[in-house]
């Protein structure tokens, strides 16, 4: 199963205008058995009735592609196929979203948003964050290129270190909840600070966190983050709640000294 191949045929259908390599194997930290993730790129409206006959002729197994919207709002649709035995996933993404994502990452405007699957949230700069760490198999009219951030915006990383602020905040709430017993309320509160630290931490390292699964892993092969990362931030989870947030906190100053944030002595 050749990507470039597959994504040739899908520039092809109408409304699509480009498709990326996305995931693991864009990053080259991929296995034999990673699935390939193409974004397919659309500007609607998009056939997804062509969309569909393509999955059915190129897949190993019936295949149900979604349309825009189908998978939620963020998201957005695509199919799961099995080329050659391969497991080959297509996500589609609106290229008008894609692009005003890039302007929002520019402007250092960033938050998250409810998606099922995601129980951090999705950043609203995904969009721009895979298309930047992607590779572009196909782009007939270089929309995709165009639209493409040539760094690191500055400013979203300014925006991403400063919710380390919240952080610092969720601890002080959790840290009333540990008398009452209330280990749930101090366990989310546990993974927020953990999360908050590896979307900044990554941020200083001009990298985009695009899922929450396997991001503390990612997180302790950047150049600065704090010794130990993944093991210590992984053991906060069967700590008790009082030693979950000394953890927590003692993971946060340091992913505060690193970066600089605001507050911060170093900063």
């Amino acid at each position: 199963m050749d990507p470039r191949s597959v994504a040739a045929r899908l520039v092809e259908v109408p409304g699509v205008v480009g498709v990326t390599l996305g995931g693991s194997r864009a990053r080259g930290e991929h296995t034999p058995d990673s699935d390939t993730d193409l974004g397919v790129h659309y500007r609607p409206p998009l056939d997804v009735a062509a969309l569909q006959a393509l999955a059915d002729e190129l897949s190993d197994v019936p295949v149900v592609v979604t349309g825009p919207g189908g998978w939620g709002p963020w998201v957005d649709g695509g199919g799961w196929l099995r080329l050659d035995g391969h497991a080959v996933d297509w996500i589609l993404r609106d290229v008008d979203r894609v692009r005003r994502s890039g302007q929002d990452a520019l402007a250092g405007r960033f938050d998250w948003h409810f998606q099922v699957g995601h129980p951090l949230g999705f950043p609203g700069t995904t969009y721009a964050g895979e298309l930047f760490h992607g590779v572009l198999l196909a782009d007939p009219a270089g929309e995709l290129a165009a639209a493409r951030l040539t760094g690191f915006p500055p400013a979203l990383r300014t925006a991403v270190v400063g919710r380390l602020d919240e952080a610092r905040f969720l601890l002080g709430g959790a840290a009333k909840a540990v008398p009452r017993g209330d280990r749930a309320y101090v366990a989310a509160c546990v993974f927020r600070v953990v999360l908050l630290c590896v979307h900044a931490l990554h941020a200083d390292a001009g990298r985009f966190v695009l899922n929450e699964k396997g991001a503390v892993a990612a997180t302790a092969r950047l150049p600065r983050a704090p010794r130990g990362f993944a093991e210590r931030a992984q053991a906060l989870f069967a700590a008790a709640p009082g030693a979950a947030l000394d953890g927590a906190a003692e993971l946060l100053d340091e992913t505060c000294s690193v970066t600089g944030a605001p507050g911060h002595p170093s900063a």
